[in-house]
Parts: structure tokens; sequence; C-alpha cells
């Protein structure tokens, strides 16, 4: 046995490439989106590290040009699910024994695979079946998982070194154990780093886990399984399993050895994951641990004293970039009357520079939203408010679906702080303004705060202090990700811990400690080194100076 003590040192976040034209990483991704589209994927369930092929199968689809599929994935029974469970269970007896170190070795060598070999290939998969940017995946699909595994690796050493104070003829420790059963992972289309994140994380800590990928990103979230199998992370203690979230939920959160949830999605998707789990709680051996990072509806709030260019960068970016299908992105804004006239010419200017279309153009600023479903969803708010009389369309607002779904950058402005898009979660290309008389700054910053359900992210612009102190104060609970003079979107790992709460989620922090705590159940062990031999205490014996006859 090597007894070191082995410290794993902080980490540097995972460098962006910029794709310039004529670079050698441009080319290398080019030839890596050929070769993806050339192929036919026939993308199985994976359990226990074997593949099984149901027959049961979907198309998987590129957003921007749906007539186009990349091939199939088969689509887990109930009798998968029981299988997965199983395999999770048994293989926990073995990974939760695992030393730390060789779990962080596995997951380093699963970041070095993505970082290198796998970069292009993991980039074109999220390009062509998400429909994101170079950019948009590149500091997705490779940077920012990279950073999660090398950043958790991290706050695990910082973890697992924090023990209690010996006491005279004692010793005290903590032992860090993985949960007791098994962790259900369900992860979104909109961050392949998510969805990695989602499994590795609790893996990392010991556990055994059971995935159920977005059907829209069933073909990244397979080149990681890929990649995590050539990393040596064993089988079982990840089982891939694509198919209909209801249908593998209904088992999964009956089985008593379900130890906790990792989610990201849907507020009513996690209310009722909730909702089930509690019904459930009798069957359950454990408490299991629930979290979630959930739905935003995510402001911009603008003193009269910012810079009106900054402000109108942070607006398109910060709403139109992935096609504002970011829980972080701008979806709604509070505008200074004075401040208007000049933030609106500067985004119209903007807006018409802004180029829509297939990914592989590198140009494109805006691509395809991911499916039939998102499409119809944003058009649906974008149609109610031409109907609102207090509502105007400033531009965009119009979709086309005949080759793929994309929906122009729309700006609306409403002189109603409650209206349906300043107040419901959109998750589109949607950005709607409110304006406000500059002196009621407060008292429209208390609106702001009132008008959502949600509590994800948000920015305030000003050069002000005594604005941006105010702001942090009245705004206090408004947001878990709060920016200063920044877009709300672009959290990065081991920067800004990322999480809200309200109906955002459980606010557990993604990319730091937080998380991690959630997936390990400490135990205290105390050694006497000195036990009694005599149940009598010292106070209980005679005083010799005490009479005999007392």
């Amino acid at each position: 046995m090597n007894n070191a003590i082995f410290n794993y040192g902080y980490p540097d976040n995972e460098p962006v490439k910029d794709y310039k034209p004529g670079s050698k990483e441009k080319k290398d991704l080019l030839e890596a989106i050929s070769k993806m589209k050339e192929n036919i994927f026939d993308i199985p369930v994976i359990i226990g590290g074997k593949e099984i092929r149901t027959g049961k199968t979907s198309p998987i689809i590129m957003p921007h040009d749906h007539a186009v599929s990349l091939g199939q994935y088969h689509l887990a029974s109930e009798a998968d699910v029981q299988l997965a469970i199983e395999t999770a269970l048994e293989a926990h007896k073995q990974w939760s024994e695992v030393s730390w170190v060789e779990r962080v070795s596995v997951m380093l060598k699963i970041a070095e695979l993505i970082a290198g070999k796998y970069r292009y290939i993991l980039n074109a998969a999220t390009m062509l079946g998400q429909s994101k940017s170079v950019y948009q995946s590149e500091i997705d699909a490779v940077c920012e998982t990279v950073d999660f595994i090398k950043f958790n690796s991290y706050y695990l050493n910082q973890i697992y070194q924090g023990q209690p104070h010996n006491a005279p003829a004692t010793i005290n420790r903590l032992e860090y154990r993985a949960l007791e059963g098994f962790v259900y992972a369900i992860s979104p289309f909109n961050f392949t780093s998510i969805a990695a994140n989602l499994a590795l994380a609790p893996a990392l800590m010991g556990n055994t886990v059971l995935w159920k990928p977005s059907s829209t990103s069933v073909l990244s979230n397979f080149i990681l399984m890929q990649i995590y199998k050539e990393a040596g992370l064993p089988d079982g203690v990840i089982n891939f399993l694509p198919g209909s979230g209801s249908e593998i939920s209904n088992i999964v959160l009956h089985h008593p050895m379900l130890a906790g949830i990792h989610f990201t999605g849907s507020t009513q998707v996690f209310k009722g994951l909730w909702k089930q789990t509690a019904q459930n709680l009798d069957i359950y051996r454990s408490y299991p641990r629930l979290v979630g990072e959930t739905g935003g509806k995510d402001f911009i709030f603008v003193h009269n004293s910012a810079v009106p260019e900054e402000v109108a960068t942070a607006m398109v970016r910060g709403a139109f970039e992935n096609q504002g299908q970011k829980c972080s992105a701008a979806s709604r804004a509070y505008i200074p009357k004075s401040l208007w006239p000049e933030i609106h010419a500067l985004v119209e200017k903007m807006y018409h520079e802004i180029k829509m279309g297939d990914v592989e153009d590198f140009s494109n600023f805006v691509n395809a939203v991911i499916d039939q479903s998102a499409y119809d969803k944003i058009m649906y708010y974008i149609e109610e408010a031409t109907k609102d009389p207090g509502t105007k369309i400033l531009f965009g607002g119009k979709g086309d679906k005949s080759k793929g779904y994309f929906i122009e950058p729309t700006m609306i402005l409403t002189d109603k702080h409650d209206s349906l898009t300043m107040s419901e979660e959109i998750f589109g290309p949607v950005l709607t303004i409110y304006l406000y008389e500059d002196e009621d700054f407060e008292k429209t910053m208390e609106i702001c705060d009132q008008t959502s359900p949600y509590a994800l992210t948000g920015s305030v612009f000003a050069i002000d202090r005594y604005a941006l102190e105010q702001a942090k104060k009245t705004l206090k609970y408004a947001a878990g990700n709060f920016y200063l003079n920044d877009k709300p979107t672009g959290a990065v790992v081991g920067q800004q811990p990322f999480g809200g709460s309200r109906q955002s989620g459980t606010n557990d922090k993604a990319g730091s400690y937080l998380n991690l705590l959630r997936w390990t159940s400490p135990r205290t062990i105390k050694e006497n080194l000195t036990p009694p031999a005599n149940f009598i205490y010292p106070f209980m014996k005679k005083d010799s100076c005490t009479s005999s006859k007392t």
C-alpha cells in the first residue's frame, strides 16, 4: 500500500480556443463535423458497460435542418431501468470503497480526453445535435466540462481534509462516505457540461448513478459515455438510460435505495419529482438528497448612471446567445427613460448586424431553437404580446420552421411591469423592456424583485457606487448569481458558483464544494485511548472531610 498523502492543487480554467479563420482548430473542427454528419448513429442504452438495443427507437434530428437525421437512439424499457438499478447497487460495493485518489485519477483522465483527443468530436456533436454556435459549444461542452471535473477534484480534496479537533486521550475523525443507494441524474439539452456534471459529481464522491439524458442531447451525451469508458471509469458507475422521463422516473422513485436526485430542467418537472419523492418517503432507506436547478426569469436592471454601450451589448449577448436557451439568459430589462433612446438605437444597430442560420457558418450569431415544441412555445409568447395593447414588438418577432426551428431575436416594449413576457419564463430569444422614471429607481427594483417567482440570475448596470450598493440590498434574494456591470450569463466554474433559489432551485451551487457536500454522508469516528473501567464519576465519590455520620 502507498501511504503517501496526495494533494490535488488549485487548477486553472481550461483555455477557450477562438477558432479564427485559417486556424488549425477551425480546420479540425470542420473535419469532425463533416465526419459526424456522414455517420449514422445507433445509440444504445448502456448498463454496466454493456450496450443494449431495445428496438424501440427515436430519431436524432438537427434542429437547424430537421430534414437531416444523425441516426437514432434506443429507449430504455422498464426491465432496463430495473437492471440499471441492480447494476448501480452492485457497482456501489466496489466504487464506494475505491480510494478518492483513484477516483480523481479517472476523472482527470476524462478531462484530458475531452480537452485533447475528443475536443472537436464533442464540439461537433453539441453543435449538430443541440444547434450551438462554435463559441457556445466550446465554452460549454469542452471548457466547462473540463473545469467541472478539475475543480470538483480540488474541492473533494479540500472537503476530505476537514477534520474535527482531537481532545486529550481521544482521536476524532470524519469519514466521507458515499450515499447509501444510487443517485438519479436527469440532465437538460442546453448544456453538455451540465449533463456531464450531474452524473460525474456524485460519481466523484463515490456514488453510482442512473443517468437519464435529455432526448434532444443524446448524441453529445453518448460521446461522453464513450469517453468515460476509455478513461477507465468502471462499468456500472454511470448507467445511461435515454427514454421517457416520466416512465423511468416512475420506476426509480419507487425504489427503496434511491439516495438522491441531481436535476437540471423545468420547475414543474422538479416539483413533480419532489412531490413523488415525498409521497414515497416511507419506502426509502434514507431521505433522498434533492438537488435541482430549474427555471429563471433573469433580469438586467439599469441605473441612469450606466454606460449605454455596455448595457446594449449585455442585452444582446445576454438575451440572444444560444437562442436564449440558457436558464441564465436575460429575459426582462428595466431601463430608465432618460437612457432609453440611446440604448434603443444601439441595440437596434446591433440587431441589424446579427446573422442567423446553420452552425457550420461561424459568422452566425443565432442558430435554431432545439425542437418543434420549443419553437411553438416561444412563438406563442410572441403572438400573445402582439395582442396586448400595452405591448409593442420593437424588432424581430418572426419564426420560420420550414427548414430549421429558427426564431428571430425579439425585443418587446411593454408598459406593464407584470405583463406575460415580463413575468413568465420563455426560454427563447425574447427580451422584454419596461421603462421607468429615473427617480423611481428603488421603487422599480422592488417591482423587479416581486414580479417573477424565480431567483436565478440578474445584473445591475451603474457607475454610481451607491446605486450598486442599494441594488445589492433591495435585490438580495432576487438572484443567486448577481452581476454588476455584466450580462447575467456566463458563470465560470471556480469563479462564479452557479445556482438560484425561490422557484429556480435548491441553490446548491454547481461548480463549488457546496454541491459536492450533498453527495457525501459523513461518519464521525471517536476513538478513546484511555477508556474508563468503572461507571462511577469523580463527583460521586465521598468527600474525605465529610463526617462519617453524615
